[in-house]
């Protein structure tokens, strides 16, 4: 019989993050299918009540929590301790979690002190014959792979996007105090960095995903570059739309090559780059050729299209819904113009 716990840390003003209420209802999803299973819910953080009563209802035996001011940031060591002792207490077979860059430093230190496996950027869970499926996709190869383990316990960390965010009635949850023994904390959090940029340009939860390409920034038909009129309308697209911002390759590297850019990009926007999956529903890129380096980061965008004044450009070849063939310029100004309305 399968225990399975969904593991979760909580964000700096105790919330749950998006991406951990998807890979709740992946959990709840997995032990509605394996017979006999049981599901259990372990938080990190810094206060984890508020978390927890806001998933009180989500058919959960036991809530543990690991509090307290060291787990209430991001560092390798208490995550990890934390980690180890939330599943030793929970006697978890199988641990669900959800992608973030605080699980992925902290998950495979200790999953090898637990002597389990761990599987990485999962896009689906099945059940058949009373045994799991992951499905997970791999990059390189361009090949999606099912696969399932033997091995106890075992880590399924949840890419977002895959599964619906879970959604219930807050209620009241206990909430079981595991304690955990900690080394020696050699690494003190004295604040957050983020990139200069000039606006908030990724939002992992808006409905559409806004690729630039590196078309923005060269001559236009009229001989002239205009990259201040495509900062212009590029970010009034984005405000307008609370669409997110992606770049091509091209794009983003020309900043280490002494060409003119977009002052707000940066290579945080690129989309494909190693382990950036992008769920958005729709996806509009613009001035870039969709050629396979381009369309291989779009795999998992329910509704492409695209942009291009070349009507033989690889978005025409299938990696498209729809191809408008006209200057982004032009039809971007007329969007924003529409929208204003």
């Amino acid at each position: 019989m399968e225990k399975i716990l969904f593991l979760a840390h909580t964000e700096a003003d105790g919330t749950l993050p998006n991406a951990a209420r998807e890979a709740l209802s992946a959990a709840v999803g997995l032990a509605e299918k394996l017979p006999g299973a049981s599901l259990a819910v372990a938080l990190v953080g810094g206060d984890t009540q508020p978390a927890a009563d806001v998933v009180a209802a989500c058919s959960a035996a036991r809530f543990l929590a690991v509090t307290g001011e060291e787990f209430s940031v991001s560092r390798y060591a208490t995550d990890a301790a934390a980690v180890e002792a939330l599943v030793r207490q929970s006697g978890a077979t199988i641990v669900v979690a959800p992608t973030t860059s605080r699980f992925s430093r902290s998950l495979p230190g200790a999953v090898q002190r637990l002597g389990g496996r761990i599987e990485t950027h999962v896009s689906g869970l099945d059940v058949a014959d009373g045994t799991v499926r992951v499905q997970r996709w791999y990059y390189r190869q361009r090949m999606v792979g099912t696969l399932t383990r033997s091995q106890r316990p075992w880590f399924l960390v949840v890419d977002a996007g895959v599964f619906p965010a879970w959604q219930g009635a807050a209620g009241t949850a206990a909430v079981e105090a595991v304690a955990v023994s900690l080394p020696q904390v050699r690494t003190k959090v004295v604040g957050v960095q983020s990139p200069a940029v000039k606006t908030q340009t990724i939002r992992s939860d808006a409905p559409l995903l806004f690729v630039a390409g590196a078309g923005w920034t060269k001559k236009q038909s009229d001989g002239q570059l205009h990259l201040k009129d495509a900062e212009d309308l590029i970010l009034d697209f984005l405000r307008k739309g609370n669409a997110s911002l992606g770049s091509s390759k091209s794009l983003v590297d020309q900043s280490v090559e002494g060409e003119a850019v977009l002052s707000f990009m940066s290579h945080l926007n690129q989309v494909g780059q190693t382990g950036s999956t992008p769920r958005h529903p729709k996806g509009l890129a613009t001035c870039c050729h969709g050629e396979e380096p381009h369309a291989v980061g779009w795999r998992f965008i329910t509704e492409r299209r695209a942009i291009n004044t070349d009507p033989n450009c690889g978005w025409a070849q299938g990696k498209a819904d729809v191809l408008y063939v006209a200057d982004a310029f032009e039809v971007m100004k007329k969007v924003n113009e529409l929208l204003a309305g």
